[in-house]
């Protein structure tokens, strides 16, 4: 193909098979070169993001049969990248407020604890299990449902479990509507051997009295069946 010149020739070079490499790292390198600037313009959480003016959150009512009034658990959250593909809602602040000022001192610490670590960035979803995993020498109680909960701050620590789950931070292990009709069908058929007046008749939240405390959710729904130890809550078995 001919083509017309029409400026002076300063210089020339043969195009090669080493020159079509160079010139393919040249442009590799200058990809890599924008895709960190991109990559560095998305804010992630850490303990230099300042606060905004107003914080999106949640206000979770905790009412225990050791206390006399309840507890009112605010988690408010901070929106990163908003508006963007890099956009996430991550938890910034905790403050629990009650009535009862016994456990005042160190409901302040613990919420102010947990409230740095927000900050600090990373994966906090860890903090969940540890405040879980705190049990009360006195003993623990059982909620309505039969969900067992060791202590107090268990039950914050379930609290901010349930938020996480809300803004997609930890993923929920939600049964599929096979394994709760499954799971239904089985609890009527125990309630009417066991005679119950309400057989057939399955309730959420409603289990055999018989029923055990189950390792995974803690919840008193743990039953024989078929012969295998069955979690009517969470569909958790031994036989798996």
């Amino acid at each position: 193909m001919t083509k017309r010149i029409l400026g002076k020739i300063t210089g020339y070079q043969v195009k090669t098979a080493e020159t079509e490499r160079v010139a393919a790292a040249r442009i590799a390198t200058q990809e890599e070169s924008e895709a960190h600037l991109k990559k560095a313009d998305v804010v992630r959480m850490h303990e230099s993001v300042q606060r905004p003016d107003m914080l999106v959150g949640s206000t979770y009512k905790v009412k225990t049969p050791v206390t006399e009034h309840a507890m009112y658990i605010t988690i408010n959250d901070i929106i990163l990248n908003e508006g963007t593909e890099h956009e996430a809602r991550r938890p910034f602040e905790v403050f629990i407020n009650s009535k009862n000022m016994d456990n005042f001192q160190w409901v302040v610490a613990l919420t102010r604890l947990i409230s740095a670590v927000f900050r600090k960035g990373g994966d906090t979803t860890f903090m969940v299990e540890e405040l879980k995993a705190v049990f009360d020498p006195k003993g623990g109680y059982f909620k309505p449902g039969g969900i067992f909960m060791p202590s107090i701050v268990a039950e914050i620590g379930h609290c901010i479990e349930r938020h996480m789950q809300m803004i997609g931070m930890i993923k929920t292990d939600k049964l599929d509507d096979n394994q709760k009709e499954f799971l239904a069908k089985k609890r009527a058929e125990i309630d009417a051997a066991q005679g119950s007046s309400d057989a057939g008749k399955v309730k959420q939240g409603d289990f055999p009295e018989s029923a055990s405390v189950c390792a995974k959710c803690s919840t008193k729904a743990l039953v024989l069946m078929d012969g295998c130890m069955t979690c009517l809550s969470c569909g958790d078995s031994k036989c798996g």
